[in-house]
Protein backbone atom coordinates (compact mmCIF):
# COMPACT_ATOMS: atom_id res chain seq x y z
CA UNK A 1 0.00 0.00 0.00
CA UNK A 2 1.09 3.76 -1.08
CA UNK A 3 2.07 5.67 2.18
CA UNK A 4 0.95 9.01 1.72
CA UNK A 5 -0.02 11.01 4.40
CA UNK A 6 2.97 11.98 6.61
CA UNK A 7 2.49 14.94 7.93
CA UNK A 8 6.13 16.27 7.38
CA UNK A 9 4.96 15.59 3.62
CA UNK A 10 2.10 18.02 3.41
CA UNK A 11 3.69 20.77 5.82
CA UNK A 12 4.17 24.45 3.20
CA UNK A 13 7.29 24.71 2.28
CA UNK A 14 9.63 28.31 2.35
CA UNK A 15 10.26 28.59 -1.38
CA UNK A 16 12.78 30.92 -2.62
CA UNK A 17 12.08 31.98 -6.34
CA UNK A 18 14.68 34.10 -9.02
CA UNK A 19 12.84 35.32 -11.53
CA UNK A 20 9.68 36.86 -11.95
CA UNK A 21 9.21 36.47 -15.73
CA UNK A 22 7.26 34.07 -17.37
CA UNK A 23 7.87 30.69 -15.33
CA UNK A 24 8.89 32.31 -12.09
CA UNK A 25 5.71 34.02 -11.69
CA UNK A 26 3.26 31.49 -12.86
CA UNK A 27 5.11 29.32 -10.22
CA UNK A 28 4.69 31.84 -7.33
CA UNK A 29 1.42 32.57 -8.11
CA UNK A 30 0.18 28.49 -8.33
CA UNK A 31 2.48 27.82 -4.50
CA UNK A 32 1.60 30.69 -3.04
CA UNK A 33 -2.12 29.40 -3.51
CA UNK A 34 -1.50 26.24 -2.47
CA UNK A 35 -0.26 27.64 0.40
CA UNK A 36 3.63 27.69 0.44
CA UNK A 37 5.60 30.78 1.72
CA UNK A 38 7.44 32.01 -1.27
CA UNK A 39 9.99 34.94 -1.23
CA UNK A 40 11.08 35.93 -4.74
CA UNK A 41 14.08 37.82 -5.81
CA UNK A 42 13.57 39.73 -9.17
CA UNK A 43 15.79 42.92 -10.17
CA UNK A 44 13.22 44.37 -12.54
CA UNK A 45 10.75 47.07 -11.01
CA UNK A 46 8.08 46.61 -13.30
CA UNK A 47 8.06 42.98 -13.07
CA UNK A 48 8.08 43.22 -9.25
CA UNK A 49 5.56 45.64 -8.99
CA UNK A 50 3.16 43.10 -11.55
CA UNK A 51 3.86 40.44 -8.54
CA UNK A 52 2.97 42.50 -5.97
CA UNK A 53 -0.44 43.02 -7.41
CA UNK A 54 -1.32 39.51 -8.19
CA UNK A 55 -0.14 37.74 -5.07
CA UNK A 56 0.79 37.83 -1.00
CA UNK A 57 4.56 37.34 -1.44
CA UNK A 58 7.43 38.23 0.03
CA UNK A 59 9.86 40.60 -2.54
CA UNK A 60 13.24 41.48 -2.92
CA UNK A 61 14.77 43.88 -5.74
CA UNK A 62 17.98 42.57 -6.02
CA UNK A 63 19.99 40.44 -8.19
CA UNK A 64 20.71 36.39 -7.31
CA UNK A 65 24.60 37.20 -7.32
CA UNK A 66 24.26 39.27 -4.50
CA UNK A 67 24.88 37.51 -1.40
CA UNK A 68 23.04 40.15 0.68
CA UNK A 69 19.30 39.14 -1.38
CA UNK A 70 20.24 35.67 0.16
CA UNK A 71 20.79 36.80 3.76
CA UNK A 72 17.48 39.18 2.98
CA UNK A 73 15.98 36.55 1.82
CA UNK A 74 16.57 34.45 5.55
CA UNK A 75 18.62 31.61 3.00
CA UNK A 76 19.33 29.31 5.80
CA UNK A 77 15.49 29.08 6.64
CA UNK A 78 14.40 28.09 2.41
CA UNK A 79 13.57 24.54 2.29
CA UNK A 80 13.79 24.75 -1.94
CA UNK A 81 15.38 27.17 -4.44
CA UNK A 82 13.57 27.36 -7.66
CA UNK A 83 16.41 29.76 -10.42
CA UNK A 84 14.47 30.58 -13.75
CA UNK A 85 16.35 33.88 -14.49
CA UNK A 86 16.60 34.08 -18.31
CA UNK A 87 20.63 33.94 -17.47
CA UNK A 88 21.43 30.01 -17.81
CA UNK A 89 24.61 30.86 -15.85
CA UNK A 90 23.18 32.54 -13.05
CA UNK A 91 21.15 29.79 -12.55
CA UNK A 92 23.37 27.34 -11.96
CA UNK A 93 25.31 29.27 -10.09
CA UNK A 94 22.73 29.78 -8.03
CA UNK A 95 22.19 26.30 -7.06
CA UNK A 96 25.42 26.03 -5.52
CA UNK A 97 25.18 29.05 -3.78
CA UNK A 98 22.14 27.51 -2.60
CA UNK A 99 24.36 24.72 -1.64
CA UNK A 100 26.15 27.03 1.07
CA UNK A 101 23.16 27.91 2.53
CA UNK A 102 22.40 24.33 3.16
CA UNK A 103 19.25 24.31 1.28
CA UNK A 104 18.45 20.66 0.56
CA UNK A 105 16.39 21.39 -3.09
CA UNK A 106 17.51 23.04 -6.18
CA UNK A 107 15.93 23.60 -9.29
CA UNK A 108 17.03 25.34 -11.91
CA UNK A 109 15.95 25.81 -15.78
CA UNK A 110 18.56 25.71 -18.05
CA UNK A 111 17.88 26.03 -21.82
CA UNK A 112 21.01 24.66 -22.94
CA UNK A 113 21.48 21.13 -23.45
CA UNK A 114 25.31 21.14 -22.96
CA UNK A 115 24.89 20.83 -19.42
CA UNK A 116 23.23 19.12 -16.66
CA UNK A 117 23.21 15.44 -18.31
CA UNK A 118 24.69 12.22 -17.72
CA UNK A 119 27.54 12.72 -20.05
CA UNK A 120 27.81 16.85 -19.71
CA UNK A 121 31.39 18.40 -18.66
CA UNK A 122 29.22 19.94 -15.52
CA UNK A 123 26.19 17.21 -14.47
CA UNK A 124 23.46 17.90 -11.88
CA UNK A 125 25.63 16.19 -9.33
CA UNK A 126 28.66 19.10 -10.05
CA UNK A 127 26.17 21.96 -10.36
CA UNK A 128 24.42 21.08 -6.87
CA UNK A 129 21.11 20.96 -8.63
CA UNK A 130 18.35 18.03 -7.69
CA UNK A 131 16.03 18.89 -10.90
CA UNK A 132 17.02 20.76 -14.25
CA UNK A 133 14.61 22.01 -16.34
CA UNK A 134 14.73 22.43 -20.05
CA UNK A 135 11.70 24.45 -21.26
CA UNK A 136 12.18 24.69 -25.05
CA UNK A 137 13.17 20.97 -25.17
CA UNK A 138 10.12 20.15 -22.86
CA UNK A 139 7.96 21.87 -25.02
CA UNK A 140 9.16 19.68 -28.67
CA UNK A 141 9.65 16.38 -26.86
CA UNK A 142 5.94 16.82 -26.23
CA UNK A 143 5.23 18.30 -29.69
CA UNK A 144 7.05 15.08 -30.94
CA UNK A 145 5.08 12.85 -28.73
CA UNK A 146 1.70 14.32 -29.66
CA UNK A 147 3.10 13.97 -33.38
CA UNK A 148 3.49 10.15 -32.98
CA UNK A 149 -0.08 9.14 -31.43
CA UNK A 150 -1.93 6.92 -33.41
CA UNK A 151 -5.12 9.22 -33.20
CA UNK A 152 -4.85 12.73 -34.98
CA UNK A 153 -6.23 14.09 -31.29
CA UNK A 154 -4.25 14.32 -28.14
CA UNK A 155 -4.47 11.03 -26.14
CA UNK A 156 -3.08 11.17 -22.86
CA UNK A 157 -2.72 8.16 -21.01
CA UNK A 158 -3.33 7.93 -17.09
CA UNK A 159 -3.97 5.52 -14.12
CA UNK A 160 -1.10 3.53 -15.72
CA UNK A 161 -2.87 3.38 -19.07
CA UNK A 162 -5.88 1.93 -17.96
CA UNK A 163 -7.69 5.41 -18.35
CA UNK A 164 -7.38 7.86 -20.97
CA UNK A 165 -8.07 11.22 -21.86
CA UNK A 166 -9.17 12.28 -25.36
CA UNK A 167 -9.46 15.79 -26.48
CA UNK A 168 -11.57 16.47 -30.09
CA UNK A 169 -12.95 19.83 -31.21
CA UNK A 170 -16.93 19.61 -31.79
CA UNK A 171 -18.11 20.74 -35.00
CA UNK A 172 -22.18 21.10 -35.93
CA UNK A 173 -22.52 17.59 -37.11
CA UNK A 174 -20.73 16.08 -34.26
CA UNK A 175 -23.63 13.75 -32.28
CA UNK A 176 -22.38 15.60 -28.76
CA UNK A 177 -23.64 18.95 -30.17
CA UNK A 178 -26.48 21.10 -28.71
CA UNK A 179 -27.01 18.19 -25.65
CA UNK A 180 -26.68 18.23 -22.38
CA UNK A 181 -24.28 15.78 -20.42
CA UNK A 182 -26.84 14.38 -18.72
CA UNK A 183 -28.38 13.55 -22.28
CA UNK A 184 -25.59 11.87 -23.58
CA UNK A 185 -24.96 9.78 -20.52
CA UNK A 186 -28.40 8.63 -21.18
CA UNK A 187 -28.13 8.14 -24.83
CA UNK A 188 -25.40 6.38 -25.31
CA UNK A 189 -25.28 4.12 -21.92
CA UNK A 190 -23.67 0.83 -23.63
CA UNK A 191 -20.12 2.16 -22.76
CA UNK A 192 -19.27 5.06 -20.00
CA UNK A 193 -17.31 7.98 -20.95
CA UNK A 194 -16.99 11.43 -19.02
CA UNK A 195 -17.03 14.78 -20.58
CA UNK A 196 -14.04 16.35 -17.67
CA UNK A 197 -13.60 19.67 -19.32
CA UNK A 198 -14.71 21.85 -21.88
CA UNK A 199 -13.10 25.20 -23.59
CA UNK A 200 -15.19 27.79 -25.18
CA UNK A 201 -13.90 31.01 -26.17
CA UNK A 202 -11.39 32.21 -23.35
CA UNK A 203 -12.67 30.08 -20.51
CA UNK A 204 -12.05 26.70 -19.54
CA UNK A 205 -15.20 24.80 -17.37
CA UNK A 206 -15.41 21.55 -15.63
CA UNK A 207 -19.16 20.69 -16.54
CA UNK A 208 -22.22 19.41 -14.85
CA UNK A 209 -24.78 17.34 -15.96
CA UNK A 210 -26.91 20.48 -17.44
CA UNK A 211 -24.20 21.80 -18.69
CA UNK A 212 -24.43 21.85 -22.84
CA UNK A 213 -21.83 21.07 -25.67
CA UNK A 214 -21.56 23.54 -28.51
CA UNK A 215 -20.25 23.63 -31.95
CA UNK A 216 -16.18 24.81 -31.72
CA UNK A 217 -15.78 23.92 -27.84
CA UNK A 218 -12.99 21.97 -27.64
CA UNK A 219 -13.68 18.99 -25.35
CA UNK A 220 -12.03 16.55 -23.31
CA UNK A 221 -13.40 13.35 -22.66
CA UNK A 222 -12.65 10.36 -20.27
CA UNK A 223 -12.94 6.74 -20.77
CA UNK A 224 -11.20 3.28 -19.60
CA UNK A 225 -8.58 2.35 -22.59
CA UNK A 226 -10.72 -0.06 -24.18
CA UNK A 227 -13.83 1.66 -24.85
CA UNK A 228 -11.39 4.36 -26.76
CA UNK A 229 -12.22 3.27 -29.77
CA UNK A 230 -15.88 3.13 -29.64
CA UNK A 231 -15.11 6.32 -28.24
CA UNK A 232 -13.28 7.56 -30.97
CA UNK A 233 -15.50 5.82 -33.72
CA UNK A 234 -18.32 8.01 -32.13
CA UNK A 235 -16.97 11.56 -32.10
CA UNK A 236 -15.54 11.12 -35.75
CA UNK A 237 -11.64 10.87 -34.85
CA UNK A 238 -9.91 8.91 -37.26
CA UNK A 239 -6.90 6.81 -36.45
CA UNK A 240 -4.18 7.79 -38.83
CA UNK A 241 -0.41 8.14 -38.77
CA UNK A 242 1.29 11.17 -39.15
CA UNK A 243 4.08 11.11 -41.82
CA UNK A 244 4.53 14.65 -43.08
CA UNK A 245 5.06 17.50 -41.23
CA UNK A 246 5.64 21.65 -41.57
CA UNK A 247 7.04 23.44 -39.10
CA UNK A 248 6.35 27.29 -38.76
CA UNK A 249 9.65 28.88 -36.86
CA UNK A 250 13.20 27.75 -36.93
CA UNK A 251 14.30 29.10 -32.96
CA UNK A 252 15.00 26.32 -30.10
CA UNK A 253 11.94 24.70 -30.64
CA UNK A 254 11.23 24.43 -34.11
CA UNK A 255 14.83 23.70 -34.96
CA UNK A 256 14.85 20.56 -31.99
CA UNK A 257 11.49 19.17 -33.40
CA UNK A 258 13.06 18.93 -37.10
CA UNK A 259 15.97 17.53 -35.79
CA UNK A 260 13.65 14.82 -33.21
CA UNK A 261 11.39 13.92 -36.45
CA UNK A 262 13.47 13.90 -39.49
CA UNK A 263 15.00 10.49 -39.90
CA UNK A 264 11.18 9.30 -39.37
CA UNK A 265 9.18 11.79 -41.15
CA UNK A 266 9.17 14.00 -43.81
CA UNK A 267 9.66 17.47 -42.81
CA UNK A 268 9.27 20.58 -44.32
CA UNK A 269 10.68 23.83 -41.90
CA UNK A 270 9.48 27.80 -42.74
CA UNK A 271 12.27 30.43 -41.08
CA UNK A 272 11.58 33.88 -41.80
CA UNK A 273 14.92 35.18 -41.12
CA UNK A 274 17.26 34.42 -43.99
CA UNK A 275 20.80 34.30 -42.26
CA UNK A 276 18.73 31.84 -40.06
CA UNK A 277 17.23 29.41 -42.18
CA UNK A 278 20.85 29.48 -43.96
CA UNK A 279 21.72 28.00 -40.68
CA UNK A 280 19.05 25.19 -40.55
CA UNK A 281 19.87 23.94 -44.15
CA UNK A 282 23.42 23.37 -42.92
CA UNK A 283 22.45 21.90 -39.50
CA UNK A 284 19.38 19.32 -40.57
CA UNK A 285 20.19 17.00 -43.30
CA UNK A 286 17.13 15.79 -43.80
CA UNK A 287 14.68 18.68 -43.00
CA UNK A 288 13.54 20.59 -46.29
CA UNK A 289 14.39 24.44 -44.86
CA UNK A 290 12.42 27.26 -46.30
CA UNK A 291 13.00 31.09 -45.91
CA UNK A 292 9.52 32.88 -45.93
CA UNK A 293 6.87 34.33 -43.70
CA UNK A 294 4.50 31.93 -42.59
CA UNK A 295 1.40 34.54 -41.94
CA UNK A 296 1.23 34.99 -45.90
CA UNK A 297 -0.73 32.39 -47.74
CA UNK A 298 1.02 31.87 -50.97
CA UNK A 299 3.81 31.30 -49.10
CA UNK A 300 2.40 28.20 -47.20
CA UNK A 301 0.50 27.45 -50.16
CA UNK A 302 3.95 27.31 -52.38
CA UNK A 303 5.16 25.09 -49.21
CA UNK A 304 3.14 22.64 -49.59
CA UNK A 305 0.64 22.95 -46.80
CA UNK A 306 -2.31 21.07 -48.17
CA UNK A 307 -0.20 18.07 -48.42
CA UNK A 308 1.04 17.97 -45.28
CA UNK A 309 -0.88 16.11 -41.87
CA UNK A 310 0.85 18.31 -39.41
CA UNK A 311 0.69 21.91 -38.99
CA UNK A 312 3.11 23.35 -36.08
CA UNK A 313 3.60 27.13 -35.27
CA UNK A 314 6.57 27.42 -33.15
CA UNK A 315 7.45 30.76 -33.42
CA UNK A 316 8.18 33.20 -31.04
CA UNK A 317 5.42 35.61 -31.43
CA UNK A 318 1.76 34.26 -30.53
CA UNK A 319 -0.20 36.37 -32.84
CA UNK A 320 1.51 34.85 -35.67
CA UNK A 321 1.45 30.97 -33.79
CA UNK A 322 -2.51 31.47 -33.74
CA UNK A 323 -2.95 33.44 -37.36
CA UNK A 324 -0.90 30.97 -38.98
CA UNK A 325 -2.42 27.88 -37.42
CA UNK A 326 -5.92 29.30 -38.10
CA UNK A 327 -5.20 29.90 -41.82
CA UNK A 328 -3.65 26.30 -41.99
CA UNK A 329 -6.98 24.78 -40.48
CA UNK A 330 -9.21 27.04 -42.94
CA UNK A 331 -7.08 26.05 -46.08
CA UNK A 332 -6.79 22.58 -45.18
CA UNK A 333 -10.96 22.13 -44.20
CA UNK A 334 -11.56 24.13 -47.66
CA UNK A 335 -9.74 20.89 -49.45
CA UNK A 336 -11.30 18.34 -47.87
CA UNK A 337 -14.69 20.29 -47.42
CA UNK A 338 -14.51 19.77 -43.73
CA UNK A 339 -14.57 16.14 -43.44
CA UNK A 340 -12.84 14.53 -40.25
CA UNK A 341 -10.67 12.32 -42.92
CA UNK A 342 -7.02 13.28 -43.57
CA UNK A 343 -7.50 16.62 -42.21
CA UNK A 344 -4.46 18.76 -41.22
CA UNK A 345 -3.81 18.82 -37.56
CA UNK A 346 -2.51 22.32 -35.90
CA UNK A 347 -0.44 22.06 -32.76
CA UNK A 348 0.11 26.06 -31.48
CA UNK A 349 2.66 27.21 -29.49
CA UNK A 350 1.75 29.97 -26.74
CA UNK A 351 4.25 31.97 -25.01
CA UNK A 352 1.50 33.74 -23.21
CA UNK A 353 -1.15 31.91 -20.89
CA UNK A 354 -4.02 33.70 -21.38
CA UNK A 355 -3.78 32.74 -25.32
CA UNK A 356 -3.83 29.05 -24.59
CA UNK A 357 -7.98 28.33 -24.30
CA UNK A 358 -7.97 31.23 -27.66
CA UNK A 359 -5.91 29.19 -29.41
CA UNK A 360 -7.30 25.72 -28.91
CA UNK A 361 -10.93 27.00 -30.13
CA UNK A 362 -9.44 29.33 -33.11
CA UNK A 363 -7.77 26.90 -35.14
CA UNK A 364 -5.83 24.75 -33.32
CA UNK A 365 -6.16 21.17 -32.23
CA UNK A 366 -3.39 21.56 -29.15
CA UNK A 367 -2.01 24.94 -27.90
CA UNK A 368 1.40 24.52 -25.72
CA UNK A 369 2.90 26.64 -23.50
CA UNK A 370 6.44 26.32 -22.39
CA UNK A 371 5.98 28.34 -19.52
CA UNK A 372 3.51 25.74 -18.28
CA UNK A 373 5.22 22.78 -19.37
CA UNK A 374 7.98 24.10 -17.40
CA UNK A 375 6.01 25.00 -14.75
CA UNK A 376 4.46 21.91 -14.05
CA UNK A 377 7.10 19.85 -14.74
CA UNK A 378 8.59 21.72 -11.38
CA UNK A 379 5.21 20.93 -9.26
CA UNK A 380 5.26 17.60 -9.92
CA UNK A 381 8.36 17.47 -8.59
CA UNK A 382 7.68 19.75 -5.27
CA UNK A 383 4.38 17.73 -4.64
CA UNK A 384 5.83 14.30 -5.52
CA UNK A 385 4.68 11.62 -2.34
CA UNK A 386 1.30 13.58 -2.40
CA UNK A 387 -0.24 13.23 -5.46
CA UNK A 388 1.03 10.02 -8.28
CA UNK A 389 0.39 12.10 -10.97
CA UNK A 390 -0.76 15.86 -12.53
CA UNK A 391 -1.10 15.79 -16.20
CA UNK A 392 -2.01 19.48 -17.47
CA UNK A 393 -4.94 19.26 -20.11
CA UNK A 394 -3.14 21.59 -23.17
CA UNK A 395 -5.04 24.38 -24.09
CA UNK A 396 -7.33 23.84 -21.18
CA UNK A 397 -6.96 25.59 -17.75
CA UNK A 398 -6.86 22.13 -16.30
CA UNK A 399 -5.32 19.27 -14.69
CA UNK A 400 -6.15 15.45 -14.43
CA UNK A 401 -4.72 14.53 -10.62
CA UNK A 402 -4.50 10.85 -9.86
CA UNK A 403 -4.31 10.27 -5.92
CA UNK A 404 -4.77 8.13 -2.89
CA UNK A 405 -7.78 9.21 -0.49
CA UNK A 406 -6.56 9.55 3.37
CA UNK A 407 -8.09 7.86 5.52
CA UNK A 408 -10.94 10.01 7.34
CA UNK A 409 -10.64 12.73 4.94
CA UNK A 410 -13.35 14.90 3.55
CA UNK A 411 -13.78 12.98 0.79
CA UNK A 412 -14.45 9.60 2.50
CA UNK A 413 -17.13 11.05 4.77
CA UNK A 414 -20.02 11.64 2.12
CA UNK A 415 -20.94 10.00 -1.69
CA UNK A 416 -20.04 12.21 -4.46
CA UNK A 417 -23.82 14.27 -4.28
CA UNK A 418 -23.46 15.04 -0.57
CA UNK A 419 -20.73 17.15 -1.28
CA UNK A 420 -20.09 21.16 -0.47
CA UNK A 421 -22.04 22.83 -3.52
CA UNK A 422 -18.91 25.05 -3.50
CA UNK A 423 -16.89 22.04 -6.05
CA UNK A 424 -19.10 22.12 -8.55
CA UNK A 425 -18.16 23.88 -11.58
CA UNK A 426 -14.23 23.37 -10.17
CA UNK A 427 -13.50 19.86 -9.35
CA UNK A 428 -14.83 16.41 -11.18
CA UNK A 429 -14.14 12.88 -9.83
CA UNK A 430 -13.79 11.26 -13.00
CA UNK A 431 -12.81 7.97 -11.72
CA UNK A 432 -12.47 5.34 -8.87
CA UNK A 433 -10.34 2.38 -8.98
CA UNK A 434 -12.30 -0.93 -6.69
CA UNK A 435 -12.16 -4.48 -7.30
CA UNK A 436 -9.01 -4.76 -9.45
CA UNK A 437 -10.64 -1.90 -12.19
CA UNK A 438 -11.08 1.62 -12.95
CA UNK A 439 -14.59 2.52 -12.81
CA UNK A 440 -16.70 6.17 -13.95
CA UNK A 441 -17.43 8.05 -10.92
CA UNK A 442 -21.19 8.75 -10.53
CA UNK A 443 -23.06 10.73 -8.13
CA UNK A 444 -23.79 7.81 -5.47
CA UNK A 445 -20.63 6.68 -5.42
CA UNK A 446 -19.17 6.96 -1.64
CA UNK A 447 -14.78 6.93 -1.94
CA UNK A 448 -13.40 4.62 0.42
CA UNK A 449 -10.20 5.28 2.28
CA UNK A 450 -6.78 4.87 1.05
CA UNK A 451 -8.81 4.14 -3.09
CA UNK A 452 -7.11 5.83 -5.93
CA UNK A 453 -9.31 8.31 -7.93
CA UNK A 454 -8.61 10.06 -11.07
CA UNK A 455 -9.85 14.47 -10.52
CA UNK A 456 -10.33 16.98 -12.86
CA UNK A 457 -10.13 20.06 -11.94
CA UNK A 458 -9.66 23.61 -12.70
CA UNK A 459 -5.55 24.72 -12.04
CA UNK A 460 -6.01 26.89 -9.42
CA UNK A 461 -8.31 24.70 -7.76
CA UNK A 462 -5.86 22.20 -7.11
CA UNK A 463 -5.06 22.79 -3.71
CA UNK A 464 -8.90 22.18 -2.94
CA UNK A 465 -8.53 18.71 -4.21
CA UNK A 466 -5.39 18.16 -1.91
CA UNK A 467 -7.77 19.39 0.92
CA UNK A 468 -10.37 17.11 0.14
CA UNK A 469 -8.24 14.22 -0.19
CA UNK A 470 -5.53 14.56 2.17
CA UNK A 471 -6.90 16.26 5.22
Amino acid sequence: MISMFDKKKNRSKNILILGLGGVGLYLAKRLVHEGHAVTAIEPNGDLLRNADGQMDARLIQGTAMSIDCWKEADAEEIDLLIAVTDNDAINMLASMIADRFAIPLKIARVRSLEFGIRHSVLTADDLKINLIIHPEELAAQEIVRLIKLTAGNEIIDIADGQMQVMATHIDNDSPLAFKKLKEISQAYHEFHFRVVAIARGITTSIPGGEHEILPQDQVFIMAASEDLPRLMELTGVREQRRQRVMILGGGLVGSRIAELLERTVQVKLIEKDEKRAEELSFMLKHTEVLNGDGTELDVLQSAGLMDVDTFIAATGKNETNILSSLMAKRLTESRNGNSHENQTKTITLCTKEQYMVLAATSGSDIALNNKILAGNEILKFIRRGELLSVVHLHGFDAEVVELVAAPDSSITRRPLSKLDPSFYGKILIGGIFRDGKWRTAVGDTHIRANERVIVVCISFNLKDVQKLFLE
